[in-house]
This record gives C-alpha cells, structure tokens and sequence, in this order.
C-alpha cells in the first residue's frame, strides 16, 4: 500500500488544536506548508512551531485565522511580524528546543522535508537532525520529498513504517547568502587564528567574520568540527587537508552538526559523504556533550557589549532581531571543556563607525544573550579582550582597550563616573 499523500489526506491527519512542529531552514516543506494554507478553512486552531523560517507566508503574517505561527528564532519572514505583535516568539536555547517542545505542545505531527527513500526503505532529513530528529519513532511524521536533498549519515534516518506518508516536491535547496569577507572580517579573524592550534575541534556560527576564520586555517592540520550549524568553508578545509577529525574526543574522524546550510558547494559535499554525522541538537549543543571535547573553539558573533561583558546577540538598536540559538549552549560548553576557548565577534563600531559597540551600557531594551559569567573573549578589529576569571575593572578596561580609539576617552571617563574604575 502507497504511503503517498493526496492533498486532501494531508489535511485529513491534522486534529483540531493541532500543534504542528516544522525544522529550520531547509527542513522547512515547501509543500506540505502549501497544503495547509490552501486548505486553511478545514482547520481549526492550528499552531505551526519552527526556528527560521525561511518564506514569507500568509500564516506567518497572520493573515490566516486558523494556522498561527510560533517561531523560537527570528528570521527576514517574521522579523517584521514579531514587531506588528501579530506572532509568538519564544526564548530558548537551541540545545533545549526538544525538551520545551514536548514541555509546551502537543506534538501533533512534525511536517519535515526528506531525501528520496533508499532500497531499504529509509528517507533521511539530508542538511537537518536539529529538533526534529530526536522524535524519530515517537511523533506522527509527514515528509515532503525532495530529490535535491542529500542523503547523510547520523541520527537523522526515518523508515517508511515509521511515518503517517509523504508527498513530493522537487525543488533546489535555499543557499546562504553572506556577504563578501571584508578586510574588517580579516582583521578579525586574525586575532583569533593564533589562538586555534593543531588539533583543535572547532564551533564555528554564521557570518563573515567566521568565513574568515576558516579562510585562514587551510595550514591547520587535524582540526575537527563539532558545530550546530555547518558551514560552507569546511569542504575546502577538508580538500586542504586542515579537518581529518583524528584527535577529537566524541565521534572521532567525523564532522558533527545538527544543520548545514550554506552554498549547493555544501550540499553537495554533504551527499553520500560518510564522515558528516548529523546529530539532534539535544547533543550537539548540549553543553555537558560539547565540554567532552576538550580542546573545543568556539566562534561566535554579537551586536553589542557593555563594560561588564554582556553581549546583546539577538537585538539591534533594542528591537528583536533573532533570538539566543546555541550561543550561550557553546559558551557554557567550552567553560567545562579542559582546554576550551570562546569567541564572541563584532566590529568597534555600528552606523558607519558614528556609534561605539562596546557601550556603558546596552542600548535601552536590549536583551542579554550571553551573561558576564559565561563570557570567555571579546574579540574586535582591536583585538582580543580576555575576560575570563577577571574583576569588573579589568574587565571595563580590557573591553575600552579593543573599541575603536575615537571612543576610548569618553568610555574611560563614564567607566570612572559609574564606578567601574578608580
């Protein structure tokens, strides 16, 4: 018997009150999100509950009396309608997103996109384990198939037994775009590169300054990666001979991550590839597994720092604009590792260099991301701030020693004002 879904039989799988749970970025069902829209007036208090999305819709801008979207991480889709208050942002750590889903929904049904079925009758999630892949065997699943979806290796294969059906839709996969790496990025990077040894095991986030790092590691040899999202530079770090994976302490000689999402280059890369394990995020970030890497980097970025070493990663200017991810899983992860090390990124300056981002105090509003104590190192085109283990004054004084020198006077003169210096 064909487990293939008419559209009509998709609808008919939805209860009222349904929560149902969709993966980030390319895991997203371009299809099956169809469905439900199109059919909308056939459902009744429908909650759709995912990280990053990736498409404007009707539901999401709340056109859609019926289906509502949840979302746990802002994107350029709801960004806009988080701030009209027309949809629910919920605070988390990625590493948690398995646990608070079964917490606080049904868990209706998971909608999810799949590479085609093997001779054995598996589909696996391609570029995604993230939140979804934890419920293989325990949730209703409904897959979208697409034939541009790698097929990976990991914790993140489903069997044709265990799904309610599935549905078809081929069409490529979304790729990043990022921007090109500035000499700002290189600047950097730069600072941070002399601090990665041979050996290391690397968490490496979005953006350029990131790009960078990788750009710069091509004469690192045995480095490994345990990272939540994969990025595109690692294949040419593999090509280089930079990644092998042998001195890892989890899951030696693989390449680890619960998403990849970056240029066809990677998808690519990721196809077929045994050494690329794709893993729930309840262990890629959880940080009691991260610190069993002990020689585990951690590079991440940040829009803003006051002088106690708070970091406003998921506002900008005070205004929602993301939301925690698995910061704050890794800068807790490195702390416990034996030999680990944390990065957190940005440039001196903001709005063409008129505004300092290392600040008395964060913009009003602003949300704290990673708190002082889990702060490792401040990392600006200044330099490095080591914060770890030092005192409040230390602490204001390294940070104004890596803003951009035309601040400098004025932030050591309100750090005195308020008490931060003598």
């Amino acid at each position: 018997m064909s487990k293939q879904l008419s559209p009509q039989q998709v609808v008919d799988l939805i209860e009222s009150q349904a929560d149902i749970i969709v993966p980030i970025a390319n895991g997203e069902p371009i299809q099956l999100l169809d469905i439900l829209e199109q059919h909308a007036q056939e459902l009744d208090g429908v909650k759709i509950h995912q990280m990053l999305a990736l498409r404007d819709r009707a539901y999401i801008r709340g056109e859609l009396e019926q289906l509502r979207h949840v979302s746990y991480f802002l994107s350029g889709a709801t960004r806009k309608v988080y701030q009209q208050a027309k949809m629910d942002l919920v605070p988390n750590n990625f590493h948690e997103m398995p646990r608070l889903l079964q917490k606080a929904t049904k868990m209706s049904m998971i909608m999810t996109v799949a590479s085609p079925m093997d001779e054995h009758g598996y589909f696996t999630f391609g570029t995604q384990a993230d939140y979804v892949a934890e419920f293989i065997g325990k949730v209703p699943f409904i897959l979208e198939v697409n034939e541009h979806m790698p097929r990976t290796f990991g914790r993140n294969q489903i069997h044709i037994s265990q799904i309610e059906g599935y549905v078809e839709h081929h069409a490529p996969l979304a790729e990043e775009q990022v921007g090109e790496i500035s000499d700002m990025d290189m600047k950097i990077a730069s600072s941070i590169i002399g601090d990665i040894e041979n050996g290391d095991t690397l968490q490496i986030g979005i953006g350029s300054v990131p790009n960078a790092v990788i750009s710069m590691l091509k004469d690192h040899r045995h480095l490994g990666i345990h990272t939540e999202m994969l990025p595109d530079g690692v294949a040419d770090l593999v090509n280089s001979g930079a990644i092998d994976g042998t001195r890892k302490f989890t899951n030696p000689g693989k390449i680890v991550a619960t998403f990849a999402y970056g240029s066809k280059k990677l998808y690519d890369f990721i196809d077929g590839n045994p050494a690329v394990e794709m893993l729930p995020v309840s262990v890629v970030n959880d940080p009691r597994e991260i610190a069993k890497e002990r020689n585990i980097v951690s590079i991440n970025a940040t829009t803003e720092v006051d002088l106690y070493g708070q970091c406003a990663s998921e506002t900008v200017g005070g205004k929602y604009y993301s939301s925690s991810g698995g910061q704050v899983d890794f800068a807790r992860g490195v702390r416990f590792a034996e030999n680990g090390k944390g990065y957190i990124c940005m440039p001196s300056t903001a709005k063409g260099g008129s505004l300092s981002r290392i600040k008395l105090n964060l913009a009003p509003q602003s949300v704290v991301t990673t708190g002082k104590n889990d702060v490792d190192n401040i990392v600006t085109e200044y330099g490095i701030a080591r914060l770890h283990g030092v005192s409040l004054a230390e602490r204001a004084k390294r940070l104004i020693s890596i803003a951009h020198p035309k601040f400098r006077e004025e932030l050591m003169f309100d750090a005195k004002k308020n008490g931060f210096l003598l």
